[in-house]
């Protein structure tokens, strides 16, 4: 090895130790008779040091014409820092350096190569390679390797099996939007990448590997965001003979394990909450429940005081923000604002103040006398200084607005502490949701999961009062992981395609392996998977997934690194018939 240990490595109880040291400039500063670099490698940064009437000549020369990123190896004595660095780990020490050799010169680099850097993320992404030279991103892949290495140790104790899965595979119509692939041995077929393996699981079921887990690459052509790319990666696990509480005990001791293992937290028991009342109390199946601020709704006293906003809506909700009655007209003018943007939904905010003397100040106080908001606010569970936000419009729209609002809240108010991690299992979701455009249901999660015994009678009279016997496990309101108690009847799976609006040579086409392998003992199976790229995100405390990723796409699904997607030249698209 050209070096005998790293640039993390070196300590108090290393001084006099001779040591051989390569890795990259990150910075040089001389001071005429003097010159220190620090040289950074993946392990961390050590100093070193040159002093014009000590060192060699040409070794001085070589220091001071070094350049950032140049690739160094350097040997000498460790030596205790006069100067200390309390915030490096190495910052006890320096290398007094008696030998050194340029391995590599480099370019000056577009942006600095630090834990802080000047280079915005389109230009980071395009020189990839050197942000990952960062420490903090470095320290996020490791981070995703950790958890990558617990996840298999904790399946493989359980006697789960890995087994890998087709990555070209049939294109389905149901959920996001698939990428296609060309086939130059069958002109004009295509294949498609897979979004999950969720029918290669099942399938491994009826074959009979009865636990089985896969740390699978997935594909969506789907618009992006923060918590989203074109390829990500699932933990992706299904096991037979189980329950529900087989899966949410299995899979919730895998999530404990992660957080003990990797954040050595102990989150405890995973408290379960029903579907409908996450909606209900917080506006969204994916709660943040680090904090209270439920949402409640004042239709029954709201109504009927000629105010025509909310005579004329369907559901009228409020949120009560503690201690914010003394707010400004500037800040609730933030708020409004706030609901009232495009992705929110609102046509516009009504408050309440309730104010420490026992009276109350509203935005509609030519409608409501202070009894009728007195009224208002006991029905919304609100206190002396407590300022209460109302919302009013159509069902659906509104719960999703105020859902936002009280998280909106929730960061003003510092109530998401991230060093506090609050997970739950949310159970008992719509089967089926009812699609005004094609006037047709759709799964809520797949066609391939299972009804609730007690309901399946209800799939042909009543489809949308039917529940699905799925879960979601939701941490600090990111959802991370989902799946349900699969279907492994053939006549039932029919039956659900038929209600979904499949004609019969349609789910035969589409799904007839599946139909088929069900004639032959498919046993009771269920399964769920996890958003990998998120769990890193979560735990490196991040909400973006991009950091977490070696090579990420953009928001446009580009890699401006490769310059990908890209045009194919005329010859492959003649053997691909195109």
């Amino acid at each position: 090895m050209l070096r005998s240990h790293t640039c993390g490595e070196l300590r108090i109880s290393h001084v006099g130790l001779k040591v051989s040291l390569c890795g990259w400039v990150q910075k040089v500063r001389d001071k005429g008779k003097m010159i220190w670099i620090d040289l950074r490698d993946r392990y961390g940064v050590t100093q070193l040091i040159f002093e014009e009437e000590s060192t060699s000549k040409e070794i001085y020369k070589m220091a001071r014409e070094c350049g950032r990123e140049f690739v160094l190896r350097a040997s000498g004595v460790v030596s205790e820092r006069s100067s200390k660095n309390k915030n490096i780990e190495t910052g006890d020490v320096e290398i007094v350096v008696e030998g050194m050799q340029y391995l590599n010169k480099s370019k000056v680099p577009p942006f600095i190569i630090e834990d802080k850097t000047d280079g915005g993320e389109e230009l980071r992404m395009k020189y990839r390679y050197l942000d990952l030279r960062r420490i903090p991103l470095q320290k996020n892949l490791k981070l995703r390797h950790s958890l990558m290495r617990e996840t298999r140790n904790y399946l493989d104790k359980k006697d789960f099996v890995e087994i890998e899965t087709p990555v070209l595979i049939k294109s389905t119509p149901e959920g996001a939007r698939d990428f296609i692939v060309p086939s130059r041995m069958n002109q004009g077929e295509f294949y498609a990448l897979p979004q999950s393996p969720q029918t290669f699981k099942q399938l491994l079921m009826v074959s009979g590997f009865d636990k089985y887990y896969q740390l699978v690459k997935c594909f969506r052509d789907e618009d992006l965001r923060a918590d989203r790319q074109p390829e990500f990666t699932q933990i992706d696990c299904e096991l037979s003979f189980a329950q529900r509480e087989d899966i949410l005990d299995t899979f919730g001791g895998l999530i404990s394990h992660l957080f003990k293992s990797v954040l050595n937290i102990d989150i405890g028991s995973i408290p379960i909450m029903e579907y409908d009342h996450a909606i209900k109390n917080y506006g969204t199946d994916k709660p943040d429940i680090r904090f209270e601020m439920k949402i409640n709704d004042v239709s029954p006293i709201a109504k009927g005081n000629g105010f025509n906003v909310f005579d004329s809506s369907e559901n009228i909700l409020a949120l009560v923000a503690p201690g914010c009655s003394e707010y400004s007209r500037k800040q609730i003018d933030e708020l409004t604002d706030f609901v009232c943007k495009p992705q929110i939904g609102a046509k516009g905010l009504v408050y309440i103040k309730c104010n420490e003397d026992g009276t109350f100040k509203s935005s509609v106080d030519k409608f409501f006398d202070q009894k009728k908001l007195g009224e208002l606010a006991n029905l919304s569970k609100a206190n002396k200084g407590d300022l209460i936000l109302i919302l009013a419009g159509e069902k659906r729209s509104m719960y999703n607005a105020i859902a936002e609002l009280r998280i909106e809240m929730g960061e003003r108010l510092n109530l998401r502490d991230p060093s506090i991690y609050k997970p739950l299992w949310v159970v008992n979701f719509p089967l089926l949701q009812w699609d005004e455009e094609s006037k047709r249901f759709h799964a809520m999660h797949h066609p391939f999961t299972s009804p609730l015994e007690d309901d399946i009678d209800l799939l042909e009279k009543d489809p949308a009062s039917v529940r699905a016997n799925a879960y979601d496990l939701v941490v600090n309101g990111v959802e991370i992981g989902g799946g349900s108690i699969r279907i492994y009847k053939r006549e039932l799976q029919e039956k659900m395609f038929k209600t979904l609006g499949f004609t019969e040579k349609e789910a035969k086409e589409q799904f007839g392996f599946l139909l088929d392998a069900f004639q032959y003992g498919t046993p009771p199976h269920g399964g769920i998977a996890f958003g990998f790229d998120r769990i890193c995100a979560l735990f490196g405390g991040k909400e973006s997934i991009r950091d977490f990723i070696a090579f990420p796409k953009n928001t446009s699904g580009r890699d401006v690194m490769i310059d990908s997607p890209s045009n194919i030249d005329s010859t492959q698209r003649k053997e691909l018939g195109l």
